[in-house]
């Protein structure tokens, strides 16, 4: 199922650990391991595991404190992003949850900036909060007054990747999370978050992918996708590993230029379950937004977009990495 802290406006987590993210540091991490902070998926509790330091939970967990202070935790983004939403989720901590928490981002010059000024949260709640900053950080502090336990600390924003590293690339997969794309729709999410298709490296389950529903109606299955930036896409890598009894029968894409117009980029073509298909486009024009559709229902691992970014595309991403100009700052 669909991670439950997802906010509704649909920003990636870029906190993630399979995307990249990772806790380079806690000040204490007594009773629970600070790294659960970004495990990919929703916390689990089960009541009757005890460790030698006492209760087991998925989260981090620090001890009580007898001394004035609080305590902290430093996440490091897998991307450089701005950040629109924070999820703090204290599930299944009802009576050792930090009353008050606080957010600040490091910049890319080393400045700090405020993303959730000291602000109260509830136990066995996930706490989703508005940021209001604009310049992109490449890690988060998250801390807690004074202790006490989270279960995940998400952190929704857009990446912010270094149009210099694009450069050098040439082609890159403007689909990627990595480098800014992001589901903007889709019909079905019953199994899996489309999220999935975006992840770097190759899917290792069919549980690392996306897979919808079996419909019982003569429609078909689809996922909207905001590129990083526009783009001509050369190839398109439709993998279905995995997925051996229950891949899309055909698939096709659609790509949306910056006027608003759709065009075929790839007609309804046939796929074959868990392979990795790779079809060269030809001459088409650049896009800033693709739809995938399957039909009728199913699910692919991956989906990769291997194109080169527009020269208005590369000027997105610049300004996109620069951070707000004076005017645009509140």
């Amino acid at each position: 199922m669909t991670d439950p802290t997802t906010p509704s406006s649909g920003w990636p987590d870029l906190a993630r650990r399979d995307l990249g993210g990772a806790v380079v540091w806690a000040n204490d991490e007594a009773f629970a391991a600070r790294q659960n902070l970004v495990a990919p998926g929703p916390p689990v509790f089960d009541p009757t595991t005890f460790g030698p330091n006492g209760k087991v939970y998925d989260g981090w967990e620090t001890r009580r404190r007898r001394e004035p202070g609080e305590d902290v935790a430093v996440v490091r983004l897998a991307v450089p992003a701005i950040v629109h939403d924070l999820a703090v989720d204290t599930s299944f901590f009802t009576g050792n949850y930090p009353p008050e928490v606080a957010v600040d981002g490091l910049g890319l010059d080393g400045t700090r900036h405020e993303l959730l000024a000291v602000s109260p949260v509830k136990g066995d709640t996930v706490n989703v909060f508005a940021v209001r900053c604009r310049y992109p950080v490449s890690e988060v502090r998250l801390r807690i007054l004074p202790d006490g336990g989270v279960a995940r600390l998400r952190v929704y924003g857009q990446a912010a990747p270094d149009p210099a590293l694009v450069d050098a690339l040439g082609v890159v997969d403007v689909a990627s999370l990595e480098l800014g794309g992001r589901v903007t729709d889709c019909s079905d999410r019953f199994y899996s978050s489309p999220e999935n298709l975006l992840l770097p490296g190759p899917a290792r389950s069919m549980g690392e992918g996306w897979e919808t529903a079996r419909r019982r109606d003569d429609g078909h299955d689809r996922v909207e996708i905001a590129l990083a930036c526009e783009a001509t896409i050369a190839v398109a890598e439709l993998d279905t590993s995995w997925f051996l009894h229950n891949a899309p029968a055909r698939a096709g894409l659609r790509g949306r230029t910056a006027g608003g117009v759709w065009h075929e980029l790839l007609p309804r073509t046939d796929l074959t379950p868990d392979t990795r298909h790779r079809f060269v486009l030809g001459d088409v024009p650049p896009v800033d937004a693709v739809r995938l559709d399957i039909h009728p229902d199913g699910g692919l691992a991956r989906l990769r977009l291997h194109g080169r970014p527009t020269a208005a595309g590369r000027a997105a991403l610049v300004a996109r990495r620069s951070g707000p100009t004076p005017e645009d700052t509140p």
